[in-house]
């Protein structure tokens, strides 16, 4: 027998920005698809019309190209199952709802607004399922078309049948519903809007999708398209429901929680291909279960739906900032180059990079070879280089934890010989050079230590603790030449303000 091949979409809504549980759908879609060799599909679900916006859908575009994730079909990409948008397939969603009228497999319901709220009513007050009660089930053919005929409103339903609905889901198992908790849904809405149970099971089989992955949310819409799909006679795809990502206090991950939209991660950051590592591991993971990092090709190779969790998955934005460190050491540096450059042009400390010459660029990157194994994500790189281009020694001085340092009689001694060494010496201070100056002063003072380096780090940066002196120095000094928005302050510069100040 003939093997189908694995076949699975994305199908977001245009209404709002691509989110972590959206983007970890798409991931385990995408890891799917390119595991088996089969195809992904991208469908935009836009028929909300109020809600959809155009530069809602680019954006999503944009943030799954940022992610790494291509497809095979789609809008703008084509393909043989198109149109690819909802709100262009309409004609094919009327004429697949004639066909179920024809068949008398649907029917249409004239019941009023506040018909269905006296129903739903009654039925709180009986204690019964909040179902439609099928009235219009009865209506004759003939009846029901001369009502629609006369101009009087209706709602399509589907005739749910006597029967229990059953589907398998990869992640939980056989599933069953009872079909009289699930009533006669509507198909099309009186306004003549399909609704999205209907137009999202014509498409996924109409574009053949056998695997429909997606977010346990659905679960309970599940039935109703399975009844649907029984209903045209079409192959019931597999079905896999992805837990509810948590955040820390194991509520349903949201905007309280933090950063959630792609596009926040991205502007923060955070690399891509750690994000993605870290999506992966949301509910999945590899053989063996103690590996953490995966490039992508490594995820395409090991990834398996059958080992997804049903269990909820906790988002910990501390494992995310621990895998990003990772993955920007492993880059290449003049790609973090180019990514950190607009954050200190954002603030005024860089110009366009466009415009900056080559010695900038070479002094740029060993400032972010010198700061980026300290920090999370790549937004935190200016705070982290802050003292370089905005140097306050009256603040540094006004520091309580400065001032019990400097107020002792050794750092006073210590600031006094460095001073002093600055003040003479010609030309630019060397990393070597100034190993020198404190081996002296430590023999002349006989400060060591702390009691050594925490003046003279302060004298320097504003702060005791921070970079290694031999790193920091040349940044100071051939900084201090560059045409830059914020200068830089070199050995000379800072020794004397801080003295004066």
């Amino acid at each position: 027998m003939q093997k189908t091949e694995t076949r699975v979409r994305f199908a977001p809504s245009p209404t709002g920005l691509l989110h972590v549980g959206n983007a970890r759908t798409a991931l385990y879609n995408w890891l799917v698809a390119r595991h088996t060799g089969g195809k992904f599909i991208l469908r935009i679900e836009d028929t909300d019309v109020e809600r959809s916006r155009e530069e809602h859908e680019r954006q999503l575009i944009e943030d799954l190209r940022w992610l790494g994730l291509d497809w095979d079909e789609g809008p703008e990409t084509g393909g043989p199952h198109g149109p690819y948008r909802q709100s262009e397939r309409l004609d094919i969603y009327r004429k697949h709802t004639d066909q179920l009228l024809r068949e008398g497999k649907a029917y249409r319901c004239f019941c009023t607004t506040e018909e269905l709220e006296a129903e739903r009513q009654k039925a709180i007050a009986e204690h019964r399922p909040q179902v439609y009660s099928g009235k219009c089930r009865a209506i004759s053919q003939s009846d029901s078309d001369a009502r629609a005929a006369s101009g009087e409103s209706f709602a399509v339903r589907l005739r749910i049948p006597e029967k229990p609905l059953r589907f398998h889901d990869i992640v939980r198992g056989e599933v069953e519903f009872p079909n009289e908790t699930v009533s006669d849904p509507i198909l099309v809405r009186s306004s003549g809007v399909p609704v999205y149970n209907y137009v999202v099971t014509v498409d996924d089989a109409l574009m053949e999708i056998t695997h429909v992955i997606r977010g346990d949310d659905h679960i309970s819409n599940t039935p109703k398209q399975v009844a649907i799909y029984e209903a045209f006679g079409w192959p019931v795809p597999e079905f896999a429901h992805l837990s509810t990502i948590l955040g820390s206090d194991r509520e349903r991950l949201s905007k309280r929680h933090g950063a959630t939209s792609i596009a926040s991660f991205r502007e923060m950051g955070i690399l891509p291909e750690a994000l993605v590592n870290y999506l992966a591991l949301l509910g999945w993971g590899a053989e063996g279960g103690t590996r953490e990092t995966f490039t992508p090709e490594e995820l395409i190779h090991e990834f398996k739906l059958e080992r997804v969790t049903a269990s909820p998955a906790v988002f910990d934005f501390d494992k995310l900032h621990w895998l990003n460190r990772h993955y920007l050491k492993l880059a290449d540096p003049a790609r973090v180059l180019d990514l950190a450059w607009p954050y200190f042009e954002k603030k005024g400390l860089l110009p366009a990079h466009t415009a900056a010459e080559k010695k900038i660029a070479d002094w740029f990157g060993k400032l972010i070879a010198l700061f980026l194994p300290s920090v999370d994500r790549l937004e935190q790189l200016p705070e982290k280089a802050q003292f370089l281009f905005h140097f306050d020694p009256a603040a540094a001085k006004a520091s309580e934890e400065n001032a019990v340092i400097l107020a002792t009689e050794a750092a006073q001694k210590v600031l006094a010989a460095f001073a002093q060494r600055v003040r003479t010496h010609q030309g630019a201070v060397t990393p070597e050079l100034f190993k020198s100056w404190m081996n002296e002063i430590k023999s002349a003072t006989g400060a060591k230590g702390k009691e050594l380096f925490h003046p003279v780090r302060i004298a320097l940066t504003g702060a005791h603790s921070g970079p290694e002196f031999d790193k920091l120095i040349p940044l100071l000094e051939e900084g201090s030449p560059l045409a830059l928005p914020a200068h830089i302050l070199s050995v000379r510069e800072r020794v004397e303000q801080f003295i004066s100040a």
